[in-house]
């Protein structure tokens, strides 16, 4: 068979092949290795068990008659351990109750003796997209609902600065603590180096940790074998191979905070009800807007986790202090909220960008989005931001005079309106900055308090 007919879906898989006959493993061996990324074999089921416990394979091909435990009774066994592969049934009996054992036992496919390389290629190809399916919809559902943005917009140095340590962090599987207040956009810059890195075409799953109660965090993170003796993965399962992001790590309850530091040391998690740790290759990246050191401090939060996470800290900076890149999120956020709403736009003259440069934005960037959110909904921007200038549009943006307005007024209000002392941030004479001020006056401009 030609590797590309199936190497899309099969490369990157990892899978554990079981059969007593040492020419059967050989020769299932053969037809996969090329293909997927790993393949091991094991004679009999015990020592198919202990290479569970000791790695985790997307695909078991299994033959059904082995002395000893047929290959139905072995999933079952599993199953009560914690068993998260998808399995291939290989036999030679097409019974009906064969194959109503197969599909009680979650078989997901079985093919029959004597069989051709297509068919198990056809077999394992098959499995494997049902699993990334079942995947790729469960996170599907988590992003619909929380509604995620995907890209870092701006020109500042400050937001420079972050985008030069992620550019460092991308290729190494280092732990990333991302700290900054509420709104800065914590969450935007892990997705940022998850799609930087070479995990990029594996999941991003995030994790509000106080949004999970204490009698939660077991099956909502690391899943839980039911009463039919199926795994159900939880979220860190279904981030294997790619990115965990934990945000508000401060919140998280006791009992996660203990769980939490066992899968940073080990890599490994235990679903609920099950018997088998299951091994992870994951990167964890954190983020908080709380003051952490002082949580240790007065015993909210263990310091041996505290340590392991913060391995490398990357500070999300205040809008505040990347004025500049206001203009084009407003301008982004405008062109985004009309576009998904079904709603006009609403002109952003220079003299509405010029009040949305001057806002202190308590809330970052996320007060600024609402705002034009609402704006767009309600039809007008709020009477502290509306503005009647005669330019908008990419003149309003990108004019070189208004730049310049925006930025100088954006100094002057950090310097509580000392001229000198502007001038001197801004490396221009006294005489440049009372003579632009006393131009834009004449123009029109309320420059009260500068």
């Amino acid at each position: 068979m030609a590797r590309d007919e199936y190497g899309g879906t099969l490369e990157g898989a990892s899978v554990l092949v079981i059969d007593d006959e040492p020419g059967m493993r050989h020769f299932l061996t053969k037809i996969l290795e090329p293909r997927v990324k790993r393949v091991a074999q094991a004679a009999s089921p015990a020592e198919a068990t202990t290479l569970l416990d000791e790695a985790h394979f997307d695909v078991v091909v299994l033959d059904n008659i082995m002395p000893g435990k047929t290959g139905l009774e072995w999933i079952a066994e599993q199953r009560r351990k914690g068993f998260y592969a998808d399995t291939v049934l290989i036999t030679a009996y097409a019974d009906l109750e064969t194959a109503i054992a197969a599909l009680r036992a979650g078989v997901s496919d079985f093919v029959l003796k004597p069989f051709r390389a297509n068919q198990i290629l056809g077999a394992v190809s098959r499995t494997l997209d049902r699993k990334n399916l079942r995947r790729d919809n469960t996170l599907l559902r988590r992003e619909l609902h929380a509604g995620t943005a995907v890209q870092m917009l701006g020109k500042s140095e400050a937001l420079a600065k972050v985008r030069g340590m992620l550019n460092r962090l991308a290729p190494v599987p280092t732990p990333v603590l991302f700290t900054g207040p509420s709104g800065t956009g914590k969450e935007l810059a892990a997705r940022q180096l998850h799609q930087m890195s070479d995990r990029a075409d594996k999941p991003f799953v995030a994790v509000n940790c106080a949004a999970i109660t204490s009698d939660r965090v077991v099956p909502e993170l690391f899943g839980a074998v039911e009463g039919n003796e199926t795994l159900q993965p939880g979220l860190f399962l279904l981030a294997d191979g790619g990115t965990l992001f934990l945000d508000e790590v401060a919140q998280m309850p006791e009992a996660l905070q203990a769980a939490l530091l066992r899968v940073l040391e080990d890599q490994r998690i235990r679903p609920e009800g099950a018997e088998r740790e299951i091994p992870l290759n994951l990167r964890l990246l954190f983020a908080t807007n709380a003051d952490l050191p002082k949580a240790v401090e007065e015993g909210r939060f263990r310091a041996d986790l505290y340590h392991r996470m913060n391995v490398v800290e990357v500070a999300m900076p205040p809008l505040k202090d990347r004025s500049e890149d206001i203009v084009e999120l407003a301008a982004m956020f405008m062109k985004q909220f009309s576009t998904a709403l079904g709603m006009p736009s609403l002109r952003l003259d220079a003299e509405t960008l010029l009040k949305l440069r001057r806002y202190d934005w308590p809330g970052n960037v996320r007060e600024l989005r609402n705002l034009i959110e609402r704006s767009v909904i309600l039809g007008s921007l709020p009477e502290a931001f509306a503005g009647h200038g005669a330019v908008d549009g990419p003149r309003a943006i990108e004019d070189l005079e208004l730049v310049t307005q925006r930025h100088m007024l954006h100094i002057l209000d950090l310097c509580s309106g000392n001229r000198a002392e502007a001038a001197r941030r801004l490396g221009v004479s006294r005489k440049t900055v009372d003579r632009k001020l006393a131009a834009w006056a004449a123009e029109g401009l309320d420059i009260e308090g500068v």
